[in-house]
């Protein structure tokens, strides 16, 4: 695939290895500013803001990715195959599905279910389990614990849908409460096409996210508290995209 892309601005050179993909173009300046070492802004394609600077060294680029798993999909496709990256670390928000998981807890996607039609491209003769890369959720693991982040490894839901059209009906809330008996910890909208995506081609992904609210008690993170409790989450991300280089 050649440079540019249809949606990506950018020299063939332009990022690093790692990536983190929040869904927000703002958070992605957010983070370049306040975390990476000399950003530079490499794409703005739609208003798409894409940076590469340094953590600690390593080279390290943050870009937004959309909402929902059409957009996540383009993004991670053009990096993946265009611009040779070879991990994508998507760092969001969630809302919890799990009793135990509240506001301000990190999730850590180790599987991604999804009630999303985006694996039909594929062809399988039967479904199939979107899971990030075990090799960087060990490293994101291991940074929050060096960091004392209160976390949890599981599964998590892809949604296609943030508004339903039958919202508070009953059989909503025991739908949601069936993907809670199998474990899901929490609902989001990105990570089985990332994961799907990063298998197709060879690459590695990983889903680290903050609980921002909570489904089944109307938990809500107030917005003055979200941005440091997304510090903690931005910290595990880049300590990983470190321990990936070592």
């Amino acid at each position: 695939m050649n440079t540019p892309t249809p949606h990506i601005n950018a020299a063939p050179d332009a990022f690093g290895k790692t990536v983190l993909m929040p869904g927000d173009p703002l958070r992605a300046k957010y983070i370049a500013e306040n975390f990476l070492e000399n950003p530079v802004l490499v794409n703005n394609v739609r208003g798409v803001q894409g940076y590469t600077g340094t953590y600690k060294g390593v080279k390290v680029s943050v870009m937004a990715s959309g909402m929902g798993i059409p957009s996540i999909g383009i993004y991670s496709y053009e990096l993946y195959n265009a611009y040779g990256v070879e991990n994508i670390i998507r760092v969001g928000s969630a809302g919890s599905m799990h009793p135990d998981i509240h506001v301000r807890d990190i999730v850590i996607a180790q599987g991604a279910c999804t009630d999303s039609n985006f694996m039909h491209q594929y062809h399988l003769d039967g479904t199939f389990a979107p899971i990030g890369s075990y090799d960087m959720m060990v490293k994101a693991v291991e940074a929050c614990e060096e960091i004392g982040a209160r976390y949890f490894v599981g599964n998590v839901l892809s949604t296609d849908n943030f508004y339903k059209d039958d919202e508070g009906l009953p059989e909503v809330l025991d739908a949601v409460n069936m993907w809670t008996k199998m474990g899901v910890m929490a609902c989001e909208m990105e990570s089985a096409g990332l994961y799907a995506t990063a298998a197709r081609w060879g690459k590695k992904a990983l889903c680290i996210c903050t609980i921002s609210d909570h489904v089944l008690f109307h938990e809500e993170l107030p917005a003055e508290e979200r941005q440091t409790s997304f510090r903690e989450m931005m910290t595990v991300a880049l300590e990983t995209a470190v321990k990936l280089e070592k």
